[in-house]
């Protein structure tokens, strides 16, 4: 496969082809999240054909969601050193293969196995590169392009929950299963779409080789399909490389943003595996569980764009990180009065609110991701970010399945991700509070101070010096060190 040619930009380009960007990653967003999703529609008839308790059923949606966010690193790495479309491709074959051996699956350990960790990678190769391709493509209206790229989860769900539940009564979750598999290599016509883009920054941050090597043009170039095979990847270049594109694991205000993502995924993932089972523990239809699967998708789309718009405004867009806290905060409250909510007219306007915050938060992750860690780093710190994910993940579903089968109802479960995602919002407002207080105070500071004259014992004069270095009245103030001699 030839190199795929890139255009060197100074700026992202806020437009163009980028828009071909949001439509590749709007359909990756469709084969990987709404898909994921549809697959608690299984959950019933998984249960029922291999006779199994709760825990024991939740741990393939477990799976599936922990590993294509474990995996989140490796869909970053194939993406920054082969390309997006080699990554994107290879994932959507080893998805579909994963859905399609699925479908002949004899007990539960052979779906945790095709349909949880074979269809896991393939989405994890194509999730996180799709998405930081969009940042590379967009600035000043990258909220709105992620809003419009994310709702693509929203819209498949919306879609794929009555069809999925059309195919299960008409072909067996067996066959069911087997069509997913086909539907899901439409991804590999998604990387296609996604051509490379070079940002004059990102040349800024390219290691160096040693002094003795000098960079040629064709190290600049993306790796061909061969290029696993040159010697880069055993040079220390490519070590330098990866130290290079990880340095922002250092950042203060990462290390707490990535904190509040473990408690934040701990609690979105349980409901949309436990929703359509708790609609029909208390009494709604089996269509009608579904639709609830329905609602929540398309409202979903309503906060991925809404929100991305709304955020793109003058007024907020420097609020951001603040209305990403506030959505998730809401989303926990919703939790909390879940328990109380037992009929279907009752059920409809939780999965309108809760679909409207998880659609507005989902779609301000990569954006407060960007503010925090800048576009060159933007890749690999979403890798990571949902490489965070893949615990809570994998831990929380089958946590929640336990105290089901434990307590004989949902609220315990129901309260604990509630709590667990408020707990996530209170985290980030208190550490932003702390950061602006401390701020305030250096600021004050160094307003306060100022070059005093000090007379030493050996008739020498020094300027005690505090603040930025700075050049005012033909002075040079000096930082760093506590005295000047003159």
């Amino acid at each position: 496969m030839a190199a795929p040619k890139r255009t060197l930009y100074i700026s992202p380009p806020d437009g163009g082809w980028g828009w071909m960007i949001v439509a590749g990653c709007f359909l990756v967003t469709i084969c990987t999240r709404a898909v994921t999703r549809c697959i608690s529609i299984f959950f019933v008839e998984f249960q029922t054909y291999f006779a199994q308790d709760y825990a024991q059923t939740a741990w393939i949606h477990s799976i599936v969601d922990c590993v294509t966010m474990l995996c989140a690193p490796l869909g970053s790495v194939i993406s920054n050193h082969l390309s997006c479309q080699v990554g994107i491709m290879l994932g959507g074959l080893l998805a579909s293969t994963g859905l399609i051996l699925s479908s002949f699956a004899t007990n539960l350990k052979h779906l945790y196995l095709t349909l949880g960790v074979l269809t896991g990678l393939g989405f994890a190769l194509c999730y996180s590169p799709a998405i930081a391709m969009v940042g590379k493509y967009f600035n000043k209206r990258r909220a709105v392009a992620y809003g419009i790229a994310m709702s693509g989860s929203g819209i498949g769900t919306f879609i794929l929950a009555p069809v999925v539940q059309l195919l299960i009564e008409q072909f067996s979750w067996r066959g069911a299963l087997l069509i997913l598999g086909g539907f899901v290599l439409n991804l590999c016509v998604c990387g296609a779409l996604m051509r490379p883009i070079t940002l004059k920054e990102d040349h800024k941050t390219l290691p160096e080789q040693g002094p003795a090597s000098k960079t040629k043009k064709e190290d600049l170039a993306p790796l061909s399909l061969c290029s696993p095979l040159r010697k880069e990847w055993t040079h220390p270049w490519f070590c330098c490389s990866l130290q290079q594109e990880y340095r922002f694991l250092l950042i203060a205000d990462f290390v707490v943003f990535a904190t509040s993502i473990l408690f934040m995924a701990y609690g979105c993932s349980p409901l949309f595996v436990y929703l359509v089972p708790y609609a029909l523990s208390v009494g709604v239809s089996h269509q009608q569980a579904a639709f609830l699967m329905s609602i929540l998708g398309v409202i979903n789309i309503v906060g991925n764009v809404t929100f991305g718009w709304l955020t793109d405004r003058r007024c907020l867009k420097n609020s951001r990180y603040f209305c990403y806290l506030f959505a998730v905060g809401l989303d926990g409250l919703c939790y909390l009065f879940l328990p109380m909510l037992q009929s279907f007219p009752l059920l409809v306007p939780f999965s309108c609110t809760f679909g409207y915050f998880d659609g507005a938060y989902v779609t301000l992750i990569p954006v407060v991701t960007a503010e925090v860690v800048g576009t060159t780093s933007l890749s690999s710190a979403l890798g990571v970010v949902y490489f965070l994910h893949a615990i809570p993940y994998l831990v929380s579903p089958p946590v929640a399945g336990w105290l089901v089968d434990t307590t004989g109802s949902y609220t315990a479960a129901f309260l604990l991700c509630g709590f667990s995602m408020i707990f996530s919002s209170i985290l980030l407002s208190f550490a932003r509070l702390l950061k602006k207080m401390k701020t305030t105070q250096v600021q004050s500071l160094d307003e306060d101070a100022g070059p005093k004259l000090q007379f030493w014992s050996n008739g020498t004069v020094a300027y005690s010096v505090a603040g930025e270095l700075d050049q005012k009245d033909g002075d040079l103030l000096i930082t760093g060190v506590p005295s000047y001699n003159i």
